[in-house]
C-alpha cells in the first residue's frame, strides 16, 4: 500500500489530537493544578538572576561526580532541602504560536509514525478492529510512556504523570478512531 494513501488519517488525526491536547490544557480543569507559584517568587528569581545561567536543566544539590554520594556533608545536602530541577528557559515573552506551531508537528509527526507502523503491518481491507488497535497502541505509546521516566527519575510529581498518561489514552483512542474511519478500503 502506498503511504499516500495514508496521508488524511495522518493529517487528521495530528490536528484532532492538537484540538484536544488544547481542551485538555485549557479547557478541562484536571491540569490547572499542575504547577505552583512560590509563596515569594521575587528573591528566587533575584537569586538565579545573579548566576547569569543559560538556558538548560539545573539541579540542586549538584552531583559532579558519584563519589560525592559517599560523602556525608554532601549527602546532608539531600535531607536539608531543597531538591530541585530547575529549567531555565529563553528569558523572553511566552511565544504561544511558535509553541502551538511545533506541537502542531509532533502531534503530526506521530501520526506518521501511526500510520508508517500500520501500513508496514496491515493491509488494505483490514478489520476496524485490527487498524483502531494497532493505531491507538502506537500512539498511546508515543503520548504517554515517555512521561514515566520524567516521574521516576527528575522528580515529576506522579499525579501529573498519571494525568498525561491518561490524556495519552484518550489521544490514542482519536487517533486510533481516526485512522480506523480513514483507512483504504482496498
Amino acid at each position: 500500500m502506498p503511504f499516500g494513501s495514508l496521508w488524511l488519517p495522518v493529517l487528521v488525526s495530528g490536528a484532532a489530537v492538537w484540538i484536544a491536547s488544547a481542551v485538555a490544557w485549557m479547557v478541562l480543569p484536571h491540569h490547572r493544578s499542575d504547577f505552583k507559584g512560590l509563596a515569594d517568587e521575587t528573591p528566587v528569581a533575584d537569586a538565579l538572576r545573579k548566576q547569569a545561567l543559560p538556558p538548560g536543566e539545573y539541579r540542586v544539590p549538584y552531583c559532579a561526580d558519584m563519589k560525592q554520594m559517599k560523602d556525608p556533608a554532601f549527602l546532608k545536602k539531600f535531607d536539608d532541602g531543597p531538591v530541585a530541577l530547575i529549567v531555565l528557559a529563553k528569558s523572553e515573552r511566552p511565544a504561544m504560536g511558535k509553541s502551538l506551531v511545533l506541537y502542531l508537528a509532533y502531534t503530526i509527526f506521530v501520526s506518521f509514525v501511526v500510520g508508517y507502523v500500520l501500513r508496514h503491518t496491515l493491509q488494505v481491507g483490514s478489520t476496524g478492529g485490527e487498524i483502531f488497535r494497532l493505531a491507538g497502541t502506537v500512539a498511546i505509546a508515543a503520548y504517554g510512556i515517555a512521561w514515566i521516566p520524567e516521574s521516576i527519575w527528575m522528580g515529576r510529581p506522579w499525579p501529573h504523570t498519571m494525568k498525561n498518561v491518561v490524556d495519552a489514552v484518550a489521544y490514542g483512542l482519536i487517533t486510533g478512531a481516526i485512522f480506523c474511519s480513514l483507512w483504504p478500503k482496498g
